[in-house]
């Protein structure tokens, strides 16, 4: 069975999105090129971001239509991790709502990209 371990976001800039992501990951980077940014967690997972300038990159697709999701462990982390955002500058798109699955907010990066805090679904 294969686990996904990786995401890579597709950036304008990934050393100005880094420095983003530095912010609400609360950590460096472990690779830093200037085409190419990847954070490692300890669960195993990493995080990259690639420049659409990079020499080798070729994609076809355009725009940002998928998520980077943190599932935390309850509403008042949810609402914390929103306030602390938005004292670092961070753009909310959709505000402090509830949804099907419970309490969520979604922001935005530098590229547009979606960063969703949410609860584990409520079985």
């Amino acid at each position: 069975m294969l686990n996904p371990n990786l995401v890579l976001f597709y950036v304008k800039n990934p050393i100005e999105s880094a420095s983003f992501y530095e912010k609400i990951f609360e950590q460096r980077p472990v690779a830093t090129f200037p085409t190419y940014v990847a954070f490692t967690f300890s669960n195993g997972f990493t995080f990259s971001l690639w420049s659409i300038q990079a020499k080798d990159f070729v994609s076809t697709g355009s725009g940002s239509r998928s998520e980077l999701a943190f599932m935390v462990s309850d509403d008042n982390e949810v609402r914390r991790l929103r306030d602390h955002w938005k004292k670092l500058g961070v753009s909310i798109e959709q505000d402090l709502h509830e949804a099907v699955f419970g309490l969520t907010f979604v922001a935005l990066d530098p590229d547009g990209h979606r960063i969703r805090v949410c609860i584990p679904d409520k079985v």
